[in-house]
Order: C-alpha cells, then sequence, then structure tokens
C-alpha cells in the first residue's frame, strides 16, 4: 500500500513538471544563447529611443554604442546558432521581424528627432514608402507559406538592410559628435558625417523599393487567383 501510495504521487507529478518546463520556456521554446541575444534587441530598441530624446550629456553617445551593440548581436547570434546547431524555426522567426521591428523603429525616432535636419519632409515620405514595402512583403510570405511556398531572403532584401543599419549608424554618430564631442559650430567633417547618412538612407529605400518589385515579380502569382 505504502509503494502504490507514493508511486501515485510520483506518477501525479511527471505532468506537473512538463507543465512547468512550458510555462518557463515560453510553450517548448528553447532559449539558447543565440534566442536570448535576439529578443535581448527588443529592450534594446527602447533603450536607444529613450538615450536618442534625453536631454542629458553622453546621452547622444550611449544610443550610438548600444545601437553597435545590437547590430553586432544581429551577426553574433546567427554564429552561434550555426556554429553551435542551435538554429530553430523560432530564432528565424524572431530575427527577421525584430530586424524589421528595430529598423523601422529607430527610423521613426530618428525623423521624428530632427536627425534629417531640412530633409526631414522627405525622410518621412520615404520611410512611409519603405513601411508599406515591408507590409507588402511580409504579407505575400504569409500567403505564399499557406500554400506552401517559401519565400526566402534574396541578395537585395540583405543589402537593404545593410543599408539601413549603415544609415542609423551614420545618424546616430552625427548627433554623438554634435552633442557630445564637438564644441561650438559644426564643422565640415561632420557635414560629411551627416550627408553620408543621408546617402545611405537613400540608397537603402530605393533599394528597398527595388527589391520589393523583384519580390513582387517573383512570387505575386500566389495572391492573383
Amino acid at each position: 500500500m505504502l509503494t502504490g501510495k507514493w508511486s501515485g504521487r510520483v506518477g501525479h507529478r511527471k505532468p506537473l513538471m512538463r507543465s512547468a518546463r512550458r510555462c518557463v520556456f515560453g510553450g517548448g521554446v528553447r532559449f539558447t544563447l543565440p534566442n536570448i541575444l535576439t529578443v535581448s534587441r527588443v529592450p534594446a530598441l527602447f533603450a536607444i529611443v529613450a538615450l536618442m530624446y534625453g536631454d542629458f550629456r553622453w546621452g547622444a553617445t550611449a544610443a550610438f554604442w548600444l545601437f553597435i551593440a545590437a547590430a553586432f548581436s544581429d551577426w553574433l547570434d546567427g554564429k552561434l546558432a550555426r556554429s553551435g546547431g542551435q538554429v530553430s524555426t523560432f530564432g528565424r522567426f524572431m530575427d527577421a521581424v525584430i530586424d524589421k521591428v528595430m529598423v523601422i523603429g529607430l527610423m521613426v525616432a530618428l525623423v521624428n528627432g530632427g536627425y534629417f535636419m531640412a530633409w526631414r519632409t522627405t525622410a518621412m515620405v520615404l520611410l512611409l514608402c519603405v513601411i508599406g514595402r515591408e507590409f507588402i512583403v511580409s504579407g505575400l510570405r504569409m500567403v505564399a507559406a499557406s500554400k506552401g511556398v517559401v519565400v526566402e531572403a534574396d541578395g537585395g532584401g540583405k543589402l537593404k538592410t545593410f543599408l539601413q543599419l549603415n544609415a542609423i549608424g551614420w545618424l546616430l554618430g552625427w548627433r554623438m559628435f554634435v552633442r557630445d564631442f564637438v564644441e561650438g559650430e559644426p564643422g565640415l567633417g561632420m557635414a560629411v558625417v551627416h550627408t553620408t547618412g543621408l546617402v545611405f538612407f537613400g540608397a537603402s529605400v530605393l533599394l528597398a523599393i527595388t527589391s520589393g518589385w523583384s519580390y513582387w515579380r517573383k512570387h505575386g502569382y500566389v495572391v492573383r487567383d
């Protein structure tokens, strides 16, 4: 009787332990180091924006270097996942989504924060084009997936993201130097840094539109029936 009693208790504990494990790991998702690095870019986004709008010395510098760390983590999580055999569907999905959220979020903050100066209105119009492109391509991917068609990221899309990150980095760097390191009126060097950021932004918008059109030409058939 004693053995049966204790064996019954042990038997009842196993489902509870499995249930607790699912709660801890978000429904069976393994939070490996690459996944943790990926998800960490969400709070990093909020921190960067808060620092961008903070009216205190070294805030712009902290925003710049935190962005560099977040961008580096984007490269590092993929490298660790591949080298450690930890590539997962969750990781691929979250990496793609969080990258878009971070890039679009920071670009909105740049436009609203006056980083484009006299080009603010133009930058907002172009940014709306980029946002529209992301919605169209993401929607195309969802419809394609429902039909068993995989829409892989092409070279144009990856280069677009690279240019966007460079645009954000140069513009954050410009504000960092102007606020925290340059005394008096910014000179020619700061104008060059700012212009470089604008050029990267313009190139990224052009590539966003052209690569979006390329996606539509190749896979638009999935929404034409």
